[in-house]
C-alpha cells in the first residue's frame, strides 16, 4: 500500500500558545481560530506541552464557581505529549488515535521542533481522499 505520510496532511499554521501567555489570552485564541488544542512552545519553536481547549474551559469554570486567580499556560498545559514525525504513516497514527484519546498531535522534527499539527479530522480526510482516489484493500 502507498504511504500517506503525516507531513502531506497536516496543518502547518496551527493555533500555538507560549507558556507565560494567561490562561484568558488562550481562550481567545482557540474563540479565534475554533481549533480545539495546540502547541506550547518556547521561543526557539521547542515544544514544551499541549493545551486543549477543555484544558481551558475546565480552569475558566473553576475561576468562576471558586473565585480563583486565572493562572498562565505553563501552569495549565499537559507535559506528556504525544508527538508524530512528517515521516510518520497516517494509517498508524489512525490506529494510535483510536487507543489514545488526544485528538489533536503536534508534528516536530527530530530536535523537537514543532512543524505544525495533525488532527483526528485530518487523518479521517486522509484516509477518506486515498480510498475515493481509487485504492481498496
Amino acid at each position: 500500500m502507498e504511504s500517506l505520510q503525516v507531513k502531506e496532511y497536516m496543518n502547518h499554521y496551527p493555533v500555538t500558545f507560549t507558556p507565560e501567555m494567561m490562561v484568558e489570552e488562550a481562550a481567545l485564541r482557540f474563540l479565534k481560530t475554533k481549533q480545539i488544542g495546540g502547541p506550547v512552545i518556547d521561543s526557539n519553536n521547542q515544544l514544551m506541552g499541549f493545551l486543549s481547549e477543555s484544558d481551558v474551559l475546565a480552569k475558566m469554570i473553576e475561576t468562576i464557581y471558586y473565585n480563583e486567580h486565572i493562572t498562565d499556560v505553563a501552569g495549565l498545559m499537559r507535559k506528556d505529549v504525544l508527538t508524530v514525525k512528517p515521516y510518520d504513516s497516517v494509517i498508524e497514527l489512525g490506529q494510535q488515535i483510536l487507543k489514545n484519546k488526544p485528538k489533536v498531535y503536534p508534528v516536530v522534527d527530530d530536535d523537537e521542533n514543532l512543524l505544525g499539527t495533525i488532527s483526528r479530522n485530518d487523518v479521517l480526510r486522509a484516509i477518506d481522499l486515498h480510498l475515493r482516489s481509487g485504492y481498496k484493500s
